[in-house]
């Protein structure tokens, strides 16, 4: 039957007491809140000194502001038709509740594993990342970075268990901050009339310009900036109007996002001078005979020469708070991917309940407990912090959550040609099938050039030549995939069948 007859949060179990149940709190948060936690999770400033120096060295050069443009437009597509779906289905488990309306049980099952894969992936990468930019700020007391990783988990851990309300007035102000110093760098620099070559739109935002280089190496980086974007669906049934706020906060996500990104990174081009960038890069980056050891510092120069060494300063220590926003942001986002699964039992049912105050807890512990063992077998084996888990897992993490998004652009289509409900071509044809278009490109350039944006590749240049941990790496996603399809089908008549129309039927 149609959507269009029945409120959808009204098939959800309710809990308006408040004294612990299946539901998450209602009208917690806001348009704005929900954009809070999306932008943590895509942290700017780690972005910024992260993605943006590999762009400029081995991918197109001085057009990565246009290639962070052109990535927020296919972002903004795919937008279209997954905030149609959003009107339609209001769902904890976004990803894998609109698969299964549009692809069937068994679908929306698989993807539900990867997706949640993908999100515990991304907040074991950045507490590694985390772990080591503390430690390299505070040398002198001489803590190793895993402490300081776990350190980050178990406070992470006490924010999850509190009101959604409250991490998103925390992300708020650190966003703020964050944001701020990045623009208040850009602004100086365009007063200023840039650096050596002055400002020069051509260079950075022409076809040609983005299309110079490596662009396929470009725009991989790029669609990194972009992740945990999807996740404004997650806080739907705990958000005020969903179906007026998870389409508002889509849009204007993944449009400040795209903006930040574009005119920061216009700035620090046209700072540096874009005939030079490259090279200015590499000997600003470069620690001993390593290039891009610390990309950090190319944000951090431009912010000093152009407004003072107080903001470099600054910026030092809200890259951390950027890190810290951004394992809180996705901590959130599995632990309500856990809570869904469980309360659709896929998962055991205490992971579906939640606490006197709304909070799936049982989904929030295990979420903790997969971080702090990852991060204490990469300490115990002393594998690199950065190098191994943050470029590692992250990647594979865009991979897996590429595949998911593909598969939803799919759905999205199948779904409303089934059951109608929205007459309109381009929000549900047009629009996803451009997006699917472009999911598998990315996921080709992602898969092309893995070796290389993740390290694993050696010493060799050849972008399909990958090392046995790369492959590994490389194919997970599609491996869990695959495994969840068999464990969907032979749990299928173990789970109730109210729990299943439950969480997927119309």
């Amino acid at each position: 039957m149609s959507t269009e007859t029945a409120e959808p949060t009204d098939r959800e179990p309710r809990d308006p007491g408040g004294t612990g149940g299946t539901s998450l709190t209602r009208n917690a948060i806001g348009v704005f809140g929900i954009c809070f936690f999306v932008i943590a999770a895509a942290a700017p400033i780690a972005g910024m000194t992260g993605l943006v120096p590999s762009i400029l060295v081995i991918g197109n050069g001085a057009a990565a502001p246009g290639t962070f443009l052109v990535a927020g437009l296919v972002f903004m597509l795919f937008s279209v038709g997954y905030a149609a779906m959003s009107n339609h289905v209001v769902h904890t488990g976004a990803f894998f509740a609109y698969i299964g309306r549009g692809l069937g049980v068994t679908w929306g099952v698989a993807s539900a594993f990867v997706t949640v894969m993908a999100y515990c992936l991304v907040q074991a990468a950045v507490y590694g990342y985390l772990g080591a930019t503390v430690a390299g700020t505070l040398p002198s007391l001489d803590v190793p970075w895993w402490v300081w990783s776990l350190a980050a988990v178990a406070l992470v851990q006490v924010l999850g268990l509190l009101h959604v309300e409250f991490g998103a007035k925390l992300l708020g102000l650190l966003l703020v901050l964050e944001v701020g110093s990045m623009m208040l760098t850009a602004l100086a620099v365009f007063l200023d009339g840039g650096g050596p070559d002055g400002i020069d739109l051509g260079a950075s935002f022409s076809p040609s310009a983005i299309m110079d280089g490596a662009p396929g190496i470009a725009f991989a980086f790029a669609f990194a900036g972009f992740i945990g974007f999807e996740a404004t669906a997650i806080y739907g049934e705990e958000s005020r109007n969903p179906r007026r706020t998870v389409p508002l906060s889509t849009y204007l996500s993944v449009g400040i996002i795209t903006a930040v990104f574009a005119v920061v990174s216009f700035g620090v081009v046209s700072g540096v001078g874009h005939t030079q960038v490259a090279d200015e890069t590499v000997r600003l980056t470069t620690v001993g005979d390593v290039p891009l050891a610390d990309p950090a510092q190319v944000l951090f120069h431009v912010a000093d020469v152009y407004v003072g060494g107080w903001l470099a300063e600054l910026m030092k220590w809200l890259l951390i708070s950027s890190a810290f926003a951004c394992v809180l942001a996705f901590h959130n986002s599995a632990t309500r991917y856990f809570f869904a699964m469980g309360r659709a039992e896929l998962l055991p049912k205490a992971f579906g309940r939640t606490n006197s105050r709304g909070v799936p807890a049982y989904a929030s512990f295990l979420q903790t407990s997969i971080a702090g063992l990852v991060v204490a077998a990469f300490a115990l084996f002393d594998l690199d912090p950065v190098v191994n888990l943050f470029y590692w897992f992250a990647i594979t993490a865009i991979v897996a959550l590429t595949f998911v998004q593909a598969l939803v652009s799919i759905s999205v289509i199948v779904y409303f040609r089934r059951n109608g409900g929205d007459t309109r071509p381009w929000n549900v044809l047009i629009a996803p099938a451009l997006s699917l278009a472009a999911m598998v490109g990315i996921l080709y350039l992602l898969l092309a050039r893995f070796g290389l944006i993740s390290g694993t590749a050696g010493t060799s240049m050849d972008a399909w030549h990958m090392s046995a941990t790369g492959w590994i790496l490389a194919l997970c996603p599609f491996a869990v995939f695959g495994g969840a399809v068999v464990y969907a089908l032979a749990t299928a008549k173990k789970r109730s069948e109210n729990a299943l129309l439950k969480e997927f039927v119309s």
